[in-house]
């Protein structure tokens, strides 16, 4: 492990809390992203507003800085036609991560989302095609100076351990973040559940196992409580949840969840053991905002 990671293990071992960053893609929306558009594209043509983004968490108070490649598998850019410049902008957005980190004195997870394929048997690619697409990817966030890989919002223990198994192949120096989302009745799409996972995913090799997305903070305590209960020694949790549920007005969809209702989860969080707490779709950086002041506040078991 780079002496980087090294340092962000030694203070969840402490038993301190790191908080992360929040939403990027909802964020973008109001940037004037295209509806369906690659927001990967942006590390590149409009790398200005994603180290501005990046740097506005960084300044809410997180530690660690998400890179803008959730959608960036070869399968997912060739949604956009980008199939052929994987290399190109994952290894933009984790330097454009790697340099607001290193101004803030912070960590990069290197971002990984779903390929949105399916594996054999439930799906037409083997389990080998994803592994190779999923190296693909995290051999340019590593390239590009990320601290962590982060698997997320995954609902497949199969697609896991493809992304798992890429990043031992592309960068075995690396430690694994992985979350799935459980917003099925607190298990997974696929019918995972959170006591399953947290054991699962520690047992493929992640060091950081926990839940994001779904449907806001009261569906993630459930959640985060049952993999507490079941956590491996040695291995940490993550909660990164949505600022609420998005509701329709006008045009736009809004989310519902303020940012004291953020503030509220983030303590709760720590109370249950979770080392990592960032935030997921519909935050910004007034929610990361009220969740440092809310953990700095509060003394840890008060």
């Amino acid at each position: 492990m780079s002496g980087r990671g090294a340092e962000l293990f030694e203070l969840l071992d402490r038993g301190e809390v790191v908080l992360g960053d929040g939403a990027m893609g909802t964020l973008l929306q109001t940037r004037g992203i295209e509806p369906g558009g690659a927001a990967e594209l942006w590390n590149v043509d409009r790398a200005d507003t994603i180290t501005a983004i990046h740097t506005e968490y960084a300044e809410a108070g997180a530690r660690l800085v998400t890179t803008n490649t959730f959608g960036g598998t070869s399968a997912r850019l060739a949604l956009h036609g980008l199939s052929d410049r994987v290399r190109e902008l994952n290894l933009a957005g984790a330097r454009i991560a790697r340099e607001v980190a290193d101004r803030f004195d912070g960590w990069v997870l290197g971002d990984v989302g779903p390929s949105g394929e399916l594996i054999a048997p439930l799906g037409v690619m083997e389990p080998a095609e994803v592994r190779a697409m999923f190296a693909e990817q995290i051999a340019a966030l590593a390239e590009g100076g990320a601290d962590v890989i982060l698997v997320e919002t995954m609902s497949d223990l199969a697609e896991v351990e493809a992304a798992v198994g890429a990043a031992a192949d592309a960068a075995p120096g690396l430690p694994v973040a992985a979350t799935l989302t459980f917003d099925t009745h607190g298990h997974t799409m696929m019918g995972v559940s959170p006591e399953r996972a947290a054991e699962e995913l520690a047992a493929l090799g992640a060091r950081i196992v926990g839940g994001n997305c779904g449907n806001g903070p009261h569906e993630i305590g459930p959640v985060m409580t049952q993999m507490a209960e079941r956590r491996p020694a040695g291995i940490h949790l993550i909660a990164q949840s949505n600022a609420g549920m998005p509701r329709l007005e006008g045009a736009d969809f809004h989310y519902d969840g303020t940012p004291e209702v953020m503030a509220e989860y983030a303590l709760r969080m720590r109370e249950l053991g979770v080392g990592v707490i960032g935030a997921c779709c519909g935050s910004t950086p007034a929610h990361v905002a009220a969740m440092r002041a809310a953990l700095d506040l509060a003394p840890t078991g008060s």
